[in-house]
């Protein structure tokens, strides 16, 4: 199998100031890549393109939230013959299902979910026209397992993995290659300091935004469907396809963790 080489790639990452964003950028600028580098904010886009090495790195400050945004980003790829788009953006909240801000739930599905299939939508054509292009969604360990107190997280990751997979089968034949990728719970701002709390009360190993990016590397080298990470997580994923009462019984045995985090959390912020 030919190993894919990432040297003068032309890769737009959205989420790129988060610090999965930020892990892959560096790796990826260690490649050769060129970056079109994607985030709200300029002054934190700018931050990271500092840290880069001097090249053709541009940032494009822009909301995948946003059609508007979403439709200057398909221009810009159009324009700059994007080879990649890497779909790393992503938000979640620990907190019980019925007590979530509607809002809150909007703001999840459409930042892991549904803004990034229409952004996958909107450069398929622009990506066909190259001789070999690529789509990564990175989605989650719970976009297999469904994981109390992440309910809304969870659907968005669950509803990401499909679309990957489904879209996988669709392209295929294609210039298109399309990739997933499944990172366990990973130390960055994403996650609170009550969810980081948790992580460690319930024994849960947190990998550095760094580990990540390298499975994001091996999953491209090695033209990889799909990636998940972690042990025993990876077992966990496959146990819950074939045996999920097991997996309900691990975790419902975590429910007075989960439960005591989630009440001090809301009590604090209360």
């Amino acid at each position: 199998m030919e190993l894919m080489t990432l040297k003068n790639k032309r890769i737009l990452l959205t989420g790129a100031s988060g610090g999965i964003g930020k892990a892959i950028a560096a790796l990826l600028d260690q490649q050769g890549a060129i970056l079109s580098l994607v985030g709200r904010q300029a002054d934190s886009l700018n931050s990271i393109l500092e840290s880069l090495s001097p090249t053709a790195h541009q940032i494009v400050v822009a909301d995948i939230n946003s059609a508007a945004d979403r439709e200057m980003l398909t221009g810009h790829c159009a324009k700059s013959a994007i080879d990649m788009l890497i779909n790393c953006a992503g938000v979640l909240e620990l907190q019980y299902f019925d007590q979530q801000d509607p809002q809150t739930i909007d703001n999840i599905i459409n930042t892991n979910l549904l803004s990034p299939m229409q952004l996958c939508r909107q450069l398929i054509p622009v990506l066909k026209a190259r001789e070999h292009a690529v789509i990564v969604n990175i989605g989650s360990i719970f976009g297999s397992i469904g994981h109390p107190g992440f309910t809304t997280y969870c659907a968005s990751k669950f509803g990401l993995r499909g679309f990957t997979e489904a879209l996988q089968r669709e392209l295929a034949g294609s210039s298109i290659q399309v990739s997933y990728l499944a990172p366990r719970a990973t130390i960055t701002a994403l996650n609170s300091a009550t969810i980081t709390a948790m992580n460690r009360a319930l024994g849960n190993t947190m990998d550095d935004p760094e580990l990540v990016a390298q499975a994001l590397l091996m999953l491209l080298r090695k033209n990889q469907c799909q990636r998940y990470m972690g042990w025993p997580e990876r077992l966990f994923v496959k146990v819950n396809a074939l045996l999920p009462n097991v997996v309900a019984k691990a975790l419902i045995k975590n429910l007075p963790t989960i439960n005591q985090s989630i009440n001090q959390q809301n009590k604090s912020e209360g």
